[in-house]
């Protein structure tokens, strides 16, 4: 329950901040092309706070925080007196009505840039991607990647980390190869060719480089018990922190993964598991005790187990100056807009499934996981969103801000406005466009939360 309402505060706190620079960016290019703004709302529905402003502009905050819009004056909608005729929107030039329109999106943009920039001022703790298991049958195995080794490049373009590793991939999405650089702990760097034509993302739950059969370095995890539950089978039967599994139920274990499978397979069975204690062996009776994981009875016995330290060598942070931390924000977001467009492509086209198309659940739980990471991982997620929202703002779809533009468009080549009925049909078909994706995103949400 903490974490549903945890990722629905983040969740409003991450829509709202987005709507107000969205908005913002409307309202201030409005302002400045001498517009007369009659309302700012950030959210819909009835508004929990209101103030008027001396100039006559209504600041308020609707119940329903899934949006927002600036309404500015408008002789198509509103009776316009001759003395304010002039601050009407649409007595503005097309070059103006334009500017004011784009600037929505070009805010969401302004905005990731400063997010990413404050992100790299505070530092990025990361690590380096570092091959640790390469998946049996995959398209990495078919490429004889060797391990462990480092990923130093994906079509030429650095990795420094897992995400730009991620990012990478992606963008090589549709490719027939994509052209994977590493370099081994004897500093030799290989190329590897990825045969790619067959690979799909099926799951947007995966990075793109478990999809393709790479899995990242991890600490070895043995079965010794570095931590016991209270009231948990483990402390019922005795056991204790430090204690090496060595048996269980007359099986040899040698490692933490086969342990926890043993263990998983025996809900609620009485087994006797044989302990190494202070070099001695101890031999303990133990009611385990069940849980359902996934729709399935498993057993548990209230065990961590201990991890070895993450080698010192393979950690760095990633944080720039002033002016540096700057440009690689700008850097990053132009990255990110680039991305975004590709992707909205190979969704069209089908190398993306659907699937993928996430709504406004994932948003919240990714918003909550990052926010309960630390700040610099919430910023990233803010920013990523940010870009996105302005890159699907420009779509040429009416009642996006890229529809407006594009009748825009058609108006300064024609000389005249498309007529109120064309526009009418295309808000139409616009609509039920928008509706049937974002039911397909919400569905997409819903099948995973059943998963």
């Amino acid at each position: 329950m903490m974490m549903f309402l945890w990722s629905v505060g983040a969740f409003i706190v991450t829509l709202g901040i987005l709507v107000t620079f969205h908005e913002f960016g409307h309202f201030w290019v409005a302002r400045r092309c001498g517009v007369k703004v009659l309302t700012f709302s950030v959210g819909f529905g009835r508004p929990l706070w209101q103030r008027q402003a001396a100039d006559g502009t209504l600041y308020q905050i609707g119940m329903i925080p899934l949006g927002g819009y600036v309404r500015m004056l408008d002789s198509r909608v509103d009776e316009v007196p001759a003395e304010l005729a002039a601050q009407s929107f649409n007595a503005k030039s097309v070059k103006q009505r334009a500017a004011i329109i784009a600037a929505g999106p070009i805010a969401n943009f302004i905005l990731a840039i400063l997010v990413l920039w404050l992100m790299f001022l505070i530092g990025v703790p990361s690590v380096r991607p570092v091959i640790g298991q390469i998946a049996p049958d995959s398209i990495a195995a078919q490429a004889g990647i060797h391990t462990p080794a480092e990923i130093i490049a994906v079509n030429q373009t650095a990795t420094p980390d897992w995400q730009q590793v991620n990012l990478n991939f992606a963008a090589a999405l549709g490719h027939e190869t994509v052209t994977v650089t590493t370099r081994d702990e004897q500093q030799r760097v290989r190329d590897y060719q990825l045969d790619i034509r067959n690979w799909r993302l099926d799951n947007n739950q995966q990075p793109t480089f478990i999809t393709l059969g790479l899995y990242p370095f991890q600490p070895e995890i043995s079965h010794q018990v570095s931590w016991v539950a209270e009231n948990s089978p483990a402390a019922a039967a005795g056991i204790q922190q430090n204690d090496k599994i060595l048996v269980f139920n007359g099986t040899p274990v040698t490692d933490w993964p086969q342990t926890r499978e043993l263990i998983m397979q025996s809900p609620g069975q009485d087994v006797v598991v044989t302990l190494l204690r202070d070099q001695q062996q101890v031999e303990l009776m133990v009611t385990l005790g069940s849980r359902v994981v996934d729709d399935k009875l498993v057993g548990f016995l209230g065990v961590e187990p201990t991890v070895a330290p993450y080698p010192e060598a393979y950690r760095f942070t990633q944080q720039y100056g002033i002016v540096e931390g700057l440009v690689k924000g700008a850097e990053r977001t132009w990255e990110l807009m680039v991305l975004s467009v590709r992707m909205l492509g190979k969704l069209i086209t089908g190398t993306v499934s659907i699937s993928n198309l996430s709504g406004p659940v994932s948003i919240a739980e990714g918003a909550g996981t990052t926010a309960s990471f630390g700040l610099v991982y919430f910023l990233g997620f803010l920013a990523l969103i940010s870009v996105n929202l302005g890159i699907i703002n420009l779509v040429p779809l009416p009642i996006l801000d890229g529809g407006h533009l594009a009748f825009l468009a058609v108006e300064g080549v024609r000389g005249k406005p498309v007529s109120e009925r064309i526009q009418e049909i295309c808000y139409r078909i616009g609509g039920i466009l928008i509706f049937a994706l974002m039911a397909i995103a919400i569905s997409n949400d819903v099948l995973r939360l059943s998963q």
